[in-house]
């Protein structure tokens, strides 16, 4: 009896074991189908449509949204947008001789999206791997100051995603803490639209604040290339492009840096 008591407990040690063993192999599945799942990139645009006192219209530059979103896109990212106000966002730059411009703007999913952009309280930075500052000279009025969209990319980073920004979309990035209490840009190598860019729209006493100074009392490491010269930045997951020109260049750098997530991930 003794030994027929023995066999029977090993047994069911050993079934047990199994079930353990297959639940812990199902939930370990699921989690990496989760992450091969999870491929959304979260596009922030303005929704200020003013420069300044000028009368100028503005709005988040077309080409630095349809650049990134057509590499991104391609390979297989889900793109969502935000405004600082949600609902349509103002769009500048409206080229329709640039094929990129034009194949973004005729797709009816994402004219779509962008015409109804989320609110930062729509938004679960859970959801995304990824988050993109596009530029426009309407950042500069709406971009830094909003805490909301702030604290997702922080926790989108700090949750191991990739943070981008073009042109004057890095005024968005002015403002980001992370929860060392450090800004995210310091001791980053960065790039934005430079001062002299600024000085070449005159528009230099017409912004709130010049991009290339206010990062650079952030404590970051400014890098720069001649007037309208492609520059792209990477550093610890965080990458900046210096005008439109350089906008495709970011959307490349960003997926190269997501793949690099991914196989980690794996």
């Amino acid at each position: 009896m003794k030994i027929l008591a023995k066999t029977i407990t090993t047994g069911l040690m050993v079934i047990a074991g199994c079930i353990i063993l297959s639940v812990s192999n199902k939930v370990t599945a699921q989690t990496k189908n989760q992450n091969k799942m999870k491929k959304k990139v979260l596009f922030v645009v303005t929704s200020h449509d003013k420069k300044g006192n000028t009368g100028e219209k503005t709005g988040y530059y077309l080409s630095e949204v349809s650049h990134p979103w057509e590499v991104l896109h391609s390979a297989g990212y889900e793109i969502d947008f935000v405004s600082p106000k949600g609902g349509k966002a103002p769009v500048d730059g409206f080229n329709m001789n640039d094929p990129i411009n034009k194949k973004f703007w005729d797709n009816e999913t994402y004219r779509n999206k962008i015409e109804n952009t989320m609110k930062p309280s729509e938004v679960n930075s859970k959801d995304y791997v990824a988050i993109h500052y596009a530029g426009g000279h309407g950042t500069m009025w709406d971009f830094a100051e909003n805490e909301q969209i702030a604290s997702i990319a922080s926790k989108i980073y700090e949750n191991q995603g990739v943070v981008s920004a073009v042109c004057h979309g890095p005024a968005g990035l002015v403002n980001i803490k992370l929860t060392n209490g450090k800004y995210l840009v310091d001791g980053k190598k960065v790039n934005a639209f430079t001062n002299e860019e600024e000085v070449a729209v005159g528009l230099e006493k017409v912004v709130p604040y010049l991009l290339e100074s206010k990062l650079i009392e952030r404590d970051a490491i400014f890098e720069k290339s001649g007037l309208w010269q492609k520059h792209v930045t990477v550093d610890q997951r965080l990458i900046t492009g210096q005008n439109p020109q350089s906008a495709e260049g970011v959307g490349q750098a960003t997926l190269a840096e997501l793949k690099k997530l991914e196989l980690v991930n794996q």
